[in-house]
């Protein structure tokens, strides 16, 4: 039985032009973070501009990275996240029994950080955190992250966020579908499953499907 084709499962966002979608090979670092006392600067390296935040009295830095636009600092408290068209840095504050993750994972453009009872991710297109809760006795699989975009999945759904379309992006998995592979280039992400290719584009914040026939 031949393979059906691809079908929209997230309706497109807003068109990208191509000025959004400009220089989307992999940057350079522009954005440094330096601490100073309880100030933690993220420095952008093309104007020399500077977004300071101040850490609350015994907070402690865990973890910290920049790649491209984006940088996270970790702490015992909050996540700290900043890009380049931020005004100043984002903060998410850790809830009561969640598990602080050791480290974020960061594309030029993308984060995400993952916790036993949230996705989190970082846009660095708008410079905005978004989140989206796990339910009860769901988990994340796996995950992974490209230039552009940045994949959760977990055992009931996959996440997808991009740079040009702000939010994360679900798409539901069937009972009993098995995953099989997940893999990320630039613009895109791929996830095998018994049952389907899905693939999410970061253009778009849409996911597309191609169900695989019986054998």
């Amino acid at each position: 039985m031949p393979l059906a084709l691809f079908a929209t499962l997230v309706a497109p966002g807003p068109t990208v032009t191509a000025r959004d979608l400009e220089d989307t090979a992999p940057l350079v670092d522009l954005l440094q973070v330096l601490f100073q006392g309880r100030e933690i600067f993220a420095i952008e390296a093309t104007r020399g501009s500077q977004r300071v935040v101040r850490l609350e009295i015994g907070e402690r830095v865990r973890w910290h990275d920049a790649r491209g636009k984006v940088a996270v600092v970790l702490t015992d408290r909050r996540i700290l996240a900043v890009a380049t068209i931020s005004a100043s840095w984002q903060s998410e504050r850790f809830r009561a029994g969640e598990r602080h993750p050791a480290a974020a994972t960061l594309g030029d453009r993308v984060a995400l950080i993952l916790t036993n009872k949230r996705a989190i991710g970082f846009d660095g297109g708008s410079g905005n955190l978004v989140e989206s809760d796990l339910g009860p006795r769901e988990s994340v699989l796996l995950s992974r992250v490209g230039e552009n975009v940045a994949v959760a999945v977990t055992t009931r759904r996959a996440l997808g966020i991009s740079p040009f379309v702000g939010g994360f992006f679900p798409v539901k998995l069937d009972v009993g579908e098995d995953i099989e592979s997940l893999s990320t280039a630039a613009n895109l992400a791929t996830l095998s499953t018994s049952r389907r290719l899905l693939t999410f584009r970061a253009n778009t914040g849409s996911w597309e499907e191609r169900r695989l026939g019986l054998h």
